[in-house]
């Protein structure tokens, strides 16, 4: 197992042991002993930096199921070690702010760091995962464990809403991605990435390519919270603030973004590839910094935008990977979209993660985020008064900070993307950059209101339920860091460029060596479109800030029963209501009911197989001669089997009911199979010796006259219907012998493979070992249920008395 194999595992393995650590140091905050674990990775991860950079890349693989193609292949190239630095990096200030945030004293940490663990663990095995199938696990994991860590309070309501909302959108795009996945497999003939990246002009060619394509973007979508599927988001703010400064600004919701990223390669060559990323991206872009502004709630306000961003990040990756097959393009023009995705990518890690803390140092110290209640907190909370300032005008892009630079690169790609000859452009390209202006106007609305409406106006302390005051230093230190890098990145963008970027770059346009560009980010390029453009964001949103009052009407256009949320809350209550209703249809309680449905479908289906397959055949050519005796027991058996249906009295059908079970292994006897005999014979005593203890304390049968049970047809048909179709499947399978009998290969392999000469045995300890190993395990899970429920008819006894 390599190191990168370690990387990935270690979370899990720790998570192990926290609960351990948080019961023996109960008076320690449990986060400072998880700290380390980011931290040492990181570290670990940036060791990889100048490899990567040269152009080199880091891969191991780790067997798993290699006859199904299946094996724990791992990959670092700069894509994935970008990931893999903001996965522990943001990771290790998450878990230093939550260690002031949450009280140790009221909080169940230990479920906490467990689950913060297992995410983190998941995240860094998604993006370095090779085999689409193992990508798949880590997504589902991630899906998971966002899941407990929105529900981590659960008993908010809210809370709870949140997390099934987000697994339930989530989830069902991991399905259709993992048939998007089978898909391309299937095209490929093979799970790993980087050979099917070699593949794509026969790929493109396949008739499963399209399928493939809209089931793999489905999945992106639902995880970045693009738009239709964005709903899920802002009630995932319902978890704790160090939740969402991590998963919902720096890692989950990139998850999407990276798949697009390394999958645009194998599907660049499509046109409907660059249309539905790029349109929408843009779409969510536009509505999600305009839902943005109507907020009240700041991290609903951080939510909203959180997706009108990765909007922006999703649009400039469509309009990147139109570049990448079209040799008549100019690759180094089109290549800016790419490299400004990935420049905005980091970006907004770091602003973004500073306004969530930012946020929760708000609601920690004041006790609301409700921006009607706060105003004039600025000469209370003058450092995160500052920290708020540096994020929202990054966010706005508004210089000297990184997120105008990446902003001026977003404008730069979507005006050229109405440059390019192919995909109609010429036509419907216009939208792009007039679709970008209008959501940079509205990101710059929301990100004033961020600021201006929590930290400057009137003070209202009669509306807060705590006095304000400035946060702990503990809590301080990690968004201070990253609004330092914040302004770093703002002047000096291009630390990044040869270290990170550019091997990123390279990694999502595998065409392009690094040595055939090199990137220069540089703040002024001139009086350009773009300057004007920015210009154009700021006067207008200024001005539409300072006459919020006069227009906010427009949100009340659209009627609030037609929003999506409620859509999603009417389809889950009709599903709930439709599902109900046809349970109802087929659960009544009876088990006679069960069983007709059951037999029925029992019936139907094998006999239409049968008979569309002419697969009935009748050959005694090769059977034994039946023998005096064996008639006599099989008659006996059945006069056994009827007779128990007429017995008055339960010691008389469990008597009956014994000598069936002895007759069968008197069969197994005859037929040279003791082992068998003996097993028989001993789960025959112990059955009827359990059926007796158990009908002990049954009361007795009603000595009135019974009822005379009317005959019903169905049934008898039924009953008929099931021997008959089990008696022609017994003759057809003995009769066809389509390939030669499995008992040749034990009776060979027996005793050289498994060393043991009892043929019985040896099947069942190791040639289906695992068969024998999950029916221990099912007895053993019910031997634990009747344990307990042992144990709580005891409980209830003794409460019982107690109370008396």
């Amino acid at each position: 197992m390599s190191s990168l194999h370690w990387a990935i595992l270690s979370p899990f393995f720790i998570a192990c042991f926290i609960p351990l650590v948080y019961k023996q140091f109960h008076r320690v905050h449990t986060g400072w002993f998880v700290l380390f674990l980011p931290i040492v990775l990181f570290i670990y991860f940036t060791g990889f930096i100048h490899e990567v950079g040269d152009g080199r890349h880091l891969s191991a693989s780790l067997g798993w199921i290699p006859s199904l193609g299946i094996n724990f292949d791992v990959y670092a190239d700069g894509l994935s070690l970008l990931f893999s630095l903001l996965i522990t990096g943001i990771g290790a200030l998450v878990i230093l702010y939550s260690i002031y945030y949450l009280d140790k004293d009221k909080e169940k940490l230990h479920t906490f760091y467990v689950y913060l663990l297992l995410f983190m663990g998941s995240m860094l095995g998604l993006v370095l995962s090779d085999n689409l199938i193992v990508l798949y696990m880590f997504w589902e994991f991630t899906s998971l464990s966002s899941f407990l860590l929105i529900g981590y309070w659960y008993h908010r309501e809210r809370s709870r809403y949140g997390a099934q909302k987000s697994l339930l959108i989530t989830v069902l795009g991991g399905l259709s991605m993992l048939g998007g996945f089978v898909l391309l497999s299937f095209m490929g003939d093979t799970y790993s990435i980087r050979e099917l990246m070699g593949q794509t002009g026969e790929l493109a060619t396949d008739p499963l390519f399209t399928a493939s394509l809209l089931l793999i973007l489905l999945g992106a979508f639902t995880k970045s919270a693009q738009f239709p599927f964005h709903i899920w988001l802002p009630d995932a703010m319902e978890a704790p603030t160090p939740v969402s400064a991590y998963l919902h600004s720096a890692t989950m919701v990139k998850a999407g973004i990276y798949l697009v990223a390394r999958l645009s390669p194998v599907f660049a060559e499509s046109s409907l590839w660059f249309w539905l990323i790029a349109s929408a991206g843009i779409l969510t872009l536009v509505w999600g910094s305009y839902s943005a502004v109507k907020q009240t709630d700041l991290k609903a306000i951080l939510a909203y935008s959180t997706i009108s961003q990765l909007g922006m990040i999703m649009s400039l990756l469509g309009a990147g990977a139109a570049a990448l097959h079209y040799e008549s393009m100019d690759k180094n023009i089109y290549m800016a979209a790419t490299v400004a995705a990935v420049f905005h990518l980091i970006n907004h890690a770091t602003f973004k993660g500073s306004l969530f803390m930012a946020a929760g140092i708000v609601d920690h110290e004041t006790g609301t985020r409700d921006i009607r209640k706060l105003g004039g907190l600025m000469n209370f909370m003058p450092i995160t008064f500052t920290i708020t300032i540096i994020g929202a005008f990054s966010m706005a892009g508004l210089p000297p900070f990184n997120g105008f630079l990446s902003k001026e690169m977003f404008f730069t790609s979507m005006v050229r993307v109405t440059e390019m000859e192919i995909f109609n452009m010429e036509t419907w390209g216009v939208l792009f950059p007039v679709l970008a202006w209008v959501g940079s106007i509205f990101t710059f609305v929301y990100s004033m209101i961020i600021v201006l409406k929590t930290f400057t106006g009137k003070f209202k302390p009669e509306k807060l339920e705590k006095k304000p005051h400035e946060a702990p230093l503990g809590m301080l230190i990690p968004p201070v860091i990253l609004a330092s890098l914040v302004i770093i990145f703002g002047f000096f963008p291009n630390l990044l460029a040869s270290t990170v970027i550019e091997p990123a770059v390279a990694a999502i346009q595998p065409g392009l060596s690094q040595k055939q560009f090199q990137i220069h980010i540089s703040h002024w390029h001139g009086f350009t479109i773009e300057l004007y453009m920015t210009l154009g964001v700021i006067l207008l949103g200024s001005l539409l800030y300072i006459t919020w009052d006069k227009w906010k009407c427009v949100y009340h256009i659209i009627p609030g029963r037609l929003s999506l949320n409620r859509m999603y809350d009417a389809l889950l209550a009709g599903m709930e209501r439709g599902s109900i209703g046809v349970t109802k249809l087929f659960m009544t309680g009876y088990i006679r009911t069960y069983l007709v449905y059951i037999f029925l479908f029992f019936i139907v289906s094998l006999g239409i197989t049968l008979w569309r397959e002419d697969a009935f055949a009748f050959d005694v050519g090769n059977t034994a001669p039946v023998r005096l005796y064996e008639v006599i027991i099989s008659v006996i058996i059945a006069t056994s089997a009827i007779v128990i249906l007429f017995a008055k009295s339960r010691l008389t059908s469990i008597i009956i009911l014994g000598a069936i079970g002895y007759m069968v292994s008197l069969f197994f006897v005859l037929f040279r199979a003791p082992d068998l005999a003996l097993t028989q014979l001993v789960i025959e005593t112990i059955s009827v010796a359990l059926f007796l203890l158990c009908f002990y304390h049954l009361p007795k049968l009603s000595s009135r006259k019974e009822e005379r049970v009317a005959f019903r047809l169905n049934n008898a048909l039924i009953s008929i219907g099931v021997g008959v179709i089990v008696a022609l499947i017994a003759l057809s399978s003995h009769s066809n012998k389509l390939f030669e009998s499995i008992s040749n290969y034990y009776i060979e392999n027996a005793y050289e493979e498994a060393g043991g000469k009892n043929i019985v045995n040896v099947i069942l300890v190791d040639f289906r070992g695992l068969d024998t190993m999950f029916e221990i395990t099912v007895l053993g899970i019910a031997a634990l249920g009747i344990f307990a429920l042992i144990k709580l008819r005891l409980a209830r006894g003794t409460l019982k008395d107690e109370n008396e």
